[in-house]
């Protein structure tokens, strides 16, 4: 059996390596990622895990397990996704400032025909955010990939006043919740 991310995020790779996970395949799913309406946010992100995880798995042999994950974060039941420019960028943080939002990761572990989803929830608390701030962390180019438009380890960690729920959530996995589900599949680290 191989594991397989099915992501291209530096971050996922870099947490699975923490965990003790070192020998994978990478498969990126290329394919668009739709926000259904109707869905609560557990649902979305596990909706669009299982799509990733189904997607690489035509490009895997049956024994392979893959992983995919799916992060978005939400304010006031609204999804932000990343943003398309710096002004949507600069946009979504003077969303964020001084309010708390909700990580969530949907996290799908598949091989052959059993699939595996389960969803974490993150609560962040931004404090208050100077549009000087704003423009100057924009600058670093750092929000332009990132759900929410910030990278909790990153720049953006003196943006953070607290947080409710596992701190790795944010990042791209609940590495908690993904070593039980590895388990579930014989993995052991």
């Amino acid at each position: 059996m191989s594991i397989v991310l099915a992501s291209g995020s530096p971050r996922r790779l870099e947490l699975l390596r923490m965990i003790g996970i070192t020998d994978f395949k990478v498969i990126v799913d290329t394919s668009d990622e739709d926000i259904t309406p109707g869905l609560s946010p557990e649902e979305q992100v596990k909706t669009l895990a299982l799509q990733k995880a189904r997607n690489v798995a035509r490009s895997c042999d049956k024994d392979d397990l893959i992983i995919a994950a799916d992060t978005l974060v939400y304010l006031e039941g609204e999804p932000l996704g990343k943003p398309d420019s710096p002004l949507g960028a600069e946009s979504m943080l003077r969303k964020l400032s001084g309010r708390v939002h909700s990580v969530y990761t949907g996290v799908t572990l598949s091989k052959g025909d059993t699939d595996l989803t389960a969803a974490e929830r993150t609560d962040v608390y931004f404090r208050e955010i100077s549009d000087k701030e704003i423009r100057a962390y924009v600058k670093t180019g750092e929000p332009m990939d990132k759900a929410g438009s910030y990278a909790a380890q990153g720049y953006a960690a003196v943006f953070i006043e607290r947080i409710e729920g596992e701190f790795f959530n944010i990042i791209g996995f609940p590495l908690c919740r993904l070593v039980l589900m590895l388990k579930d599949f014989g993995v052991t680290l």
